[in-house]
């Protein structure tokens, strides 16, 4: 079979144990139709316990896997040069004890690193000097400042993470949500570099 087609690897998939990735799973094809077609359906990379939790396929691999069943044809590839396969193993049970201990672990450290923030800028000393010169009057607890501070507070928290609970305010991503994308892509770099063994190339013993 001739022809021309192109390529472009997915960044990541999802699949499971003892599974045949077929082309199409992990790359974009377009070109002749009638080679697109026959390669959508070739076997690229059967999954197997001893691969665990990932796998990286390499474009080369591949390409080189394509050649083999078809020599005559021209490949052109287009967009990153490996595609990250992640294996489910099946999703484990959380502890219920184990939730509800990492939840106020959570809980408590916010609170406190809020309570010491206030503590160390002496919020309360500055809202007693705020209502002392908006009513002329001193007073040791100003609720009428610290209880709407506290309501804005949360508020802006919701506000900045674009979340409440798991329901999205608007369609753009929370700073947390940016932060974990760039901390996934480095992540992902290291793992295709790793597995692959492109890190470092020694040349000393060709």
């Amino acid at each position: 079979m001739d022809g021309q087609i192109f390529i472009r690897l997915r960044h990541r998939i999802k699949t499971g144990n003892d599974q045949l990735i077929y082309l199409e799973d992990i790359a974009q094809i377009t070109g002749d139709d009638s080679a697109v077609q026959k390669l959508s359906k070739m076997p690229i990379y059967h999954v197997s316990k001893k691969d665990r939790h990932i796998v990286v396929l390499d474009i080369m691999h591949v390409v080189k896997t394509i050649k083999k069943a078809w020599p005559a044809i021209d490949i052109q590839t287009v967009g990153g040069s490996e595609a990250i396969v992640e294996i489910d193993t099946g999703k484990r049970q959380l502890s219920p004890i184990l939730f509800v201990f990492v939840w106020l672990l959570l809980f408590v450290g916010a609170a406190l690193a809020i309570m010491n923030f206030h503590e160390d800028v002496s919020m309360r000393l500055v809202h007693i000097r705020l209502y002392e010169m908006i009513t002329g009057n001193t007073v040791e607890h100003p609720y009428l400042l610290q209880i709407p501070y506290s309501f804005g507070l949360g508020f802006g928290m919701i506000l900045f993470f674009n979340h409440v609970f798991k329901k999205r305010l608007n369609e753009e991503p929370s700073p947390l949500e940016v932060e974990m994308f760039k901390y996934q892509l480095d992540l992902d770099l290291y793992v295709a570099l790793n597995e692959n063994n492109e890190k470092l190339k020694d040349i000393h013993d060709r």
